[in-house]
């Protein structure tokens, strides 16, 4: 879920800006301090959007910059247990489909994709049931559910999101929709 969160940091300004301290300049240094970081209490941190309060500076010992604490507002992606999500796969394997969701990937085990037994096609990069003749490839708009989330924040990419597409009104969208229209003429007869 993305969140507008109001943040407080400190950021090293180099001696070269010492001249002109400026909102603009604290926002550059925490845009790239902080956008890709993960927190553990707001989650990934997407883009810092405005900054409220430069508070005074500080010089530490051996240190060639002054330190600044800085209020201001980032929009963060956390994403929540038992969350539904939209997102595109983008990239099968032969244990699943990894779905980009927001900033990171969640990994869409095949168990929990189909009641239907799905076969790995390397060489097309897809999952195929035999059975329906449904295909789930790199690029397919997937709606799935938050089911395991193991947030690493030294490391953000190594984080973990498990999703499910068991339920009813989870899976492919085309799949959904072809549910849908099927429904809908079904109750037409």
């Amino acid at each position: 879920m993305y969140k507008r969160v109001r943040l407080k940091d400190t950021v090293e300004v180099p001696p070269r800006f010492l001249a002109d301290v400026s909102p603009e300049l604290v926002k550059r240094l925490l845009q790239d301090k902080l956008e890709g970081q993960m927190d553990g209490d707001v989650g990934s941190v997407v883009s810092v959007t405005k900054v409220h309060d430069i508070g005074d500076g500080a010089v530490l010992p051996n240190r060639p910059g002054v330190y600044y604490e800085a209020e201001f507002d980032a929009v963060t992606f956390d994403p929540q247990m038992q969350e539904v999500v939209d997102g595109e796969v983008v990239e099968v394997v032969n244990f699943g489909a990894f779905v980009g969701i927001g900033p990171v990937d969640g990994l869409l085990h095949v168990s929990q994709i189909s009641d239907e037994y799905l076969a790995y096609d390397g060489e097309n990069q897809q999952l195929a049931s035999r059975d329906s003749n449904r295909v789930l490839s790199v690029g397919d708009a997937v709606r799935a559910r938050i089911v395991t989330k193991s947030i690493d924040e030294r490391n953000p990419r190594d984080s973990k999101i498990g999703l499910t597409a068991k339920q009813p009104g989870l899976g492919k969208h085309g799949w959904l929709e072809d549910e849908r229209q099927r429904r809908e003429a079904q109750a037409g007869d």
